[in-house]
């Protein structure tokens, strides 16, 4: 009997502990707009303030344009950003497969890998440094035996993990001003 109530006050205790330990917990969407950061913005109307500053090449373009509809709507960039976004864009074709093909040429590639990375830094209106990260993309590309073919293949695996890298670039930048 005694050894009962015993475990009924330690179930009882563990259970108190439990809630007032998940009562700490803050949980809320991402994209919320009904919880403002410490800074009392929604983080989808801070995401809408960046403006991202110009790049260098194709693929830099192509996540640059991406990311510009993503983070807005569709909308294009603001007239008056509180958020500037530097991006350091950098693509790699990498061989993922050589083996001989059916005209006897060995050692070809005949798949390969398109690692398309960035490092991002976000700056506010007065120059300081909200956030910074790195994230990479990867997509996977058949090289046929036509020369055109084999270009297009390449160009669309770059289109594809520039829009992945954009995603994640969104992602990581929703979660930093979210902060």
């Amino acid at each position: 009997m005694l050894l009962s109530k015993s475990n009924n006050l330690r179930t009882a205790l563990v259970c108190a502990a439990m809630s007032l330990a998940l009562a700490a917990c803050q949980v809320r969407p991402l994209y919320s707009d009904s919880a403002p950061n410490a800074a009392g913005v929604t983080t989808s109307a801070a995401l809408n303030s960046i403006a991202i500053k110009d790049v260098d090449s194709r693929v830099a373009q192509e996540v640059r344009n991406q990311l510009i509809f993503a983070l807005s709507g569709g909308a294009g960039e603001p007239a008056s950003p509180a958020y500037t976004l530097d991006l350091g864009i950098t693509s790699q074709t990498v061989s993922a497969a050589s083996i001989q093909n059916a005209r006897g040429n060995a050692g070809q590639p005949t798949a390969g890998r398109m690692v398309v990375s960035s490092l991002y830094i976000l700056t506010d209106s007065s120059g300081k440094q909200v956030a910074s990260g790195k994230r990479v993309a990867t997509a996977s590309f058949d090289f046929p035996l036509q020369q055109f073919a084999s270009l297009r293949a390449q160009r669309d695996a770059e289109n594809r993990a520039a829009r992945e890298l954009a995603d994640m670039l969104k992602l990581a930048l929703a979660a930093d001003l979210a902060r």
